[in-house]
This record gives structure tokens, C-alpha cells and sequence, in this order.
């Protein structure tokens, strides 16, 4: 095992503050950078769906996606939008996106992500053990809402990619599905259910319980945005230095800018992602659930209910566009007719993406000091602990129980 002290965790979401606490309790010293404090408004962990989706085995690229695509980004009700100025810059990634939908090479993004995704709750229960943050882990069932069988049957690819991978669906259908949720539009009778999953009551408070734990136990978080990486040691705009045995990089999607000065190329493409946020709503469902024709995830949660999705190419602005909100709006009226709250707030983060919808995690071959740990897309709250803890292991040495060559860090390199 490599002689580690110290260690320099740059990014406080749920990867970052999951890979301080398994360090800081292995002993090493571990600070913890980012311009945002954990769990606020402005990171990506704060503003998911709030799933633990153990079952999100499928890339986001699959056969038939660019014509698929090329529909949907001209269809106002889909959940595809894209800021047309962008798409110079995009071009070149999307190139790569479409070409990782090829059949050969979604399966090998299928066995990867199921190597690392199926644990996430226990993962989860895992990290949380014995701090405040344990209790806003929820466990139940995940579903997937449909018109009717027919649109489930034209989805029958990705059930076969989930059976696969050991999960046993239940089918409910009219009655049964009714009975299920009484407050559920006719418009859907047809559901999907996923057992033994999990969702977060309060995310953004689940990372901030997370990293107050972190600290009470001798760990560091220091606020300041780092803007240049090397060989053991970290600059930030102000011009402080600090240096660390090991540094490992979870900075989302702005990871890239970071990554391009050590030569490695990880074309993470910042996918804006959007939520509405119900206070006081006047009934909740029993459990998440996805409505599939939508692509947007209802989630009952601690003060309220998110209803969270959408998928928008258009960099890092924060001006939130007006289509997406309207869309969620309007496919929450189809799903819960009758349902009415008190107030609505509304959001937009950055999902860090790559073209093969898998996460970076690992060393770059020229400096083991670095260790990646970011890139996971729609499931980077799911897969955070797992990824943290994998960080940490390579940080200390430790062998991983998995193959880690599909998430190596210069595979685009």
C-alpha cells in the first residue's frame, strides 16, 4: 500500500464528499475544495431527481438514437431540447455520443455500468452509517409509467437490458394499476415495477449531513475555485497552493477544463437538467416513478414534490429556458389532474455526460497522484459512494473487486 498522508479532494458534491469520508476514515488528512459549499443550491447533487436507480444499467445512447434525436429536438412535447448556437461546439461530441449507440458497444456500456450501479443502496446505507444523514434514505419500489402495453413492448430492449442484469419487473395493468395509485390519470394504464430501490427524502441536505459528519471527524472544507491542477498541488483564482500526496478530481462537468492541462482529453459535455419543486402538494405517490413518454422522474420527498427530467444541450448558462419548465408543468397536469400545492420553485444543474455515458474513474498513465472520479451522467447521485469509495481505494492502493478498464480516464485521450 502506498505511503499516503494527505489528499486534496477537489468538488463537494455527493463523489467528492463520499471520497473524503471513506479517506478520512482510512486516516488520511483529506481537504476538500469547491467554490460552493456541499449540498447548496448551485451543485448538481442538490438538484436531481433524487433517485438511487440501482437499475440504470442502459447508456444514454442506443440504437436508432440520431434519427431518434433528430425527431425530438423539432418536437415541442419531447424531452429534448437543444440552444441551436451551441451546436458548433457540440457537433464533435455528438459525433462520438451517436457512434457509442452502436449494438456492440451499448452492451459493453451495459455490463459496465451494471458492474458498478446494482449496489448503489447499499452503497448508499453504507456511507450514511452512523451520521444524521441515514435517515433521509428511503427504500421501495421504482416505476415506469406507460400509455398502454404497446408503448412498453416498443421499449422491450431496455427490459431485456434490465432482466439482464438480474431484475425482476412486475407488471400492473388497469384495475391493478388504479388500484396501485387512485390518484393517476386514465392517460397511463401500464406500469413497470422495479423492486429494492431507493430514493433521497432531501438530497441537497443528505450531502450537506454527509460533509457536516466529514467535518465534526477532523476533515477540512475550504471554499475556492481551482483553476489549475499538477503533480501534487492545486492552485485556485485567489493564487493559494496547496499540496497533497494524492489529488482526486470530482468537479462534474466542469471537470474538463481541469483535465485539459494534464493533456487528457475526457469530453464531459455539460447537460443542463432541469426540476420543479411542489410545496404543499395536496396528495404524493408512495414512490418515485418515470413516466416514460416524458422522460421526467416524480419523486415524493421530505417538503414537498420534485418532478425532475428533461435533457437540454446548450452549455453553461444559467438562464433557464422557458420550453423545458413549461413541458414539465404540462406532463405533471396529464400525469396528476387533480393535483394542486401551495408554491413552486424551480432549477437548473449541469449533468456531467460523456459520449459513452460511462464515468471517468482512475489515474491518468502519467500521474498516479491524480485520480479522476466524475462523468455519471443522469445516475451521478446514485453512483456518487460507489464512485468516491473507488477513488479512495486507488488513492490508498487498495485493488478494486471490478474490472475499471471501461472507465479509464484517457480512453478518449
Amino acid at each position: 500500500m502506498p505511503d499516503i498522508r494527505t489528499a486534496l479532494v477537489i468538488g463537494a458534491g455527493i463523489t467528492g464528499i463520499a471520497a473524503a469520508e471513506w479517506l478520512r476514515r482510512d486516516g488520511v488528512a483529506v481537504t476538500v475544495i469547491d467554490r460552493t459549499a456541499p449540498g447548496d443550491p448551485n451543485q448538481t447533487s442538490f438538484g436531481n431527481a433524487g433517485l438511487l436507480a440501482r437499475s440504470a444499467v442502459l447508456p444514454l445512447s442506443e440504437p436508432g438514437m440520431l434519427l431518434a434525436s433528430a425527431r425530438m429536438v423539432f418536437d415541442p412535447n419531447s424531452p429534448l431540447f437543444l440552444r441551436w448556437t451551441h451546436l458548433p461546439r457540440l457537433a464533435p461530441w455528438l459525433l462520438r455520443f451517436f457512434g457509442s449507440g452502436r449494438h456492440d458497444r451499448m452492451m459493453r456500456g451495459v455490463d459496465a455500468l451494471t458492474s458498478i450501479v446494482t449496489d448503489a443502496v447499499d452503497q448508499h446505507a453504507a456511507l450514511a452509517a452512523g451520521t444524521d444523514a441515514a435517515r433521509f434514505i428511503q427504500r421501495g419500489p421504482y416505476a415506469y409509467m406507460f400509455r398502454n402495453r404497446a408503448e412498453y413492448d416498443r421499449h422491450r430492449l431496455d427490459w431485456d437490458m434490465r432482466r439482464r442484469a438480474g431484475f425482476r419487473v412486475t407488471e400492473l395493468e388497469g384495475a391493478a394499476l388504479a388500484a396501485h395509485d387512485a390518484n393517476l390519470s386514465d392517460r397511463y394504464g401500464f406500469a413497470a415495477m422495479l423492486e429494492d430501490h431507493g430514493w433521497l427524502g432531501d438530497p441537497g441536505a443528505y450531502v450537506a449531513a454527509l460533509a457536516g459528519h466529514f467535518q465534526d471527524n477532523g476533515g477540512k472544507i475550504l471554499t475556492g475555485d481551482v483553476t489549475e491542477i499538477a503533480a501534487g498541488r492545486v492552485t485556485l483564482a485567489d493564487g493559494q497552493r496547496f499540496g497533497a500526496d494524492r489529488i482526486i478530481l470530482a468537479t462534474g462537468a466542469w471537470s474538463d477544463a481541469l483535465t485539459r492541462q494534464r493533456g487528457l482529453r475526457t469530453l464531459v459535455e455539460p447537460e443542463r437538467g432541469y426540476h420543479l419543486f411542489l410545496t404543499g402538494p395536496s396528495f404524493q405517490p408512495a414512490h418515485p416513478f418515470m413516466v416514460a413518454e416524458a422522460h421526467c422522474v416524480l419523486t415524493p420527498m421530505d417538503k414537498g414534490l420534485r418532478v425532475a427530467g428533461i435533457s437540454e444541450w446548450g452549455g453553461f448558462s444559467r438562464k433557464k429556458s422557458p420550453g423545458p419548465l413549461d413541458l414539465l408543468k404540462k406532463r405533471l397536469k396529464q400525469v396528476y389532474p387533480t393535483l394542486t400545492w401551495k408554491a413552486e420553485e424551480t432549477w437548473l444543474g449541469f449533468r456531467p455526460t460523456t459520449p459513452d455515458s460511462l464515468p471517468h474513474i482512475g489515474s491518468p498513465k502519467d500521474d498516479p497522484s491524480i485520480i479522476c472520479a466524475f462523468g455519471a451522467q443522469h445516475i451521478g447521485l446514485t453512483l456518487g459512494p460507489r464512485m468516491g469509495r473507488l477513488a479512495a481505494d486507488i488513492a490508498t492502493g487498495r485493488k478494486p473487486n471490478l474490472d475499471l478498464t471501461p472507465f479509464r480516464p484517457d480512453r478518449f485521450s
